[in-house]
């Protein structure tokens, strides 16, 4: 257990592999923590510096008061970085944590080689659906949303799973404070301009389920950037990293080889 002691808040992060490899960054979901990634990291080839942490609001780092701005978020992954000795990422970003790669990439192109934007956008829903969703985590606590919430995470097969279970349990642990803080941070975000002036290799990752980032969204934000390509992992959902690792791990390595 690692935590970093940054200037604004503390992180819980985990670095697997040896310290010389290439480094490989993941930030992980909305309601979810750095095991996001266990089954991926498993597979992933040797040699490389496999890097996971918790943003603010979840896991076992700090959850201060709501609100959270992206700026924060993205301020946050840079001193961890930094504190790491970090150069040259790959960065591999779900969801809001694809929305931190972002803003990280043009705010720190030095921090960023490549990114691989799974299941995310440049914007992702309203001002006013995230809002909502505010209030009654506020109001009623994180399980109020639960159903709904593994609904867009999952395929049906695999919410028929014991597994989902352990995926309830970790959303709904999340503390009230980090989830309205990084739902406020998803609200105040439109990278559509930013994104589009990135220039470095970049991947996308859908799932043919995705309730939160349907593929066709993810694929917009995607074009945005010259060269980029999208890879549809059929029978997943928001989360593939979890339902087909095999398939994302695979997805993943064979972009890192194509980048030498």
């Amino acid at each position: 257990m690692q935590i970093a002691e940054l200037r604004t808040t503390r992180l819980h992060y985990r670095i697997d592999g040896p310290e010389s490899g290439l480094p490989v960054v993941f930030s992980n979901s909305l309601g979810t923590d750095l095991r996001l990634w266990d089954k991926v990291v498993a597979r992933m080839p040797p040699g490389l510096r496999l890097i996971r942490y918790d943003r603010r609001g979840h896991g076992l780092s700090d959850a201060p008061p709501a609100p959270y701005s992206m700026g924060q978020l993205v301020a946050d992954t840079e001193a961890l970085l930094d504190h790491l000795g970090v150069r040259r990422a790959v960065f591999v970003g779900l969801s809001i944590g694809g929305m931190v790669a972002q803003g990280l990439a043009i705010k720190r192109p030095d921090l960023i080689r490549a990114l691989v934007l799974s299941n995310t956008a440049a914007r992702i829903g309203t001002a006013e659906i995230w809002h909502d969703r505010i209030q009654t985590v506020q109001a009623h606590g994180v399980a109020a949303l639960a159903d709904a919430v593994l609904e867009r995470w999952f395929s049906p097969r695999f919410r028929a799973t014991p597994e989902l279970t352990a995926w309830r349990h970790m959303l709904t642990r999340t503390p009230a404070e980090g989830y309205a803080g990084c739902c406020a941070a998803i609200a105040g975000t439109d990278f559509y301009t930013t994104t589009a002036a990135l220039r470095l290799p970049a991947l996308g990752i859908a799932g043919d389920h995705d309730g939160s980032t349907p593929p066709d969204l993810v694929r917009e934000t995607l074009a945005l950037i010259p060269d980029a390509r999208t890879e549809l992992l059929r029978g997943t959902g928001h989360l593939p990293c979890v339902e087909d690792p095999a398939a994302f791990t695979a997805a993943l390595t064979d972009f890192i080889a194509e980048l030498g």
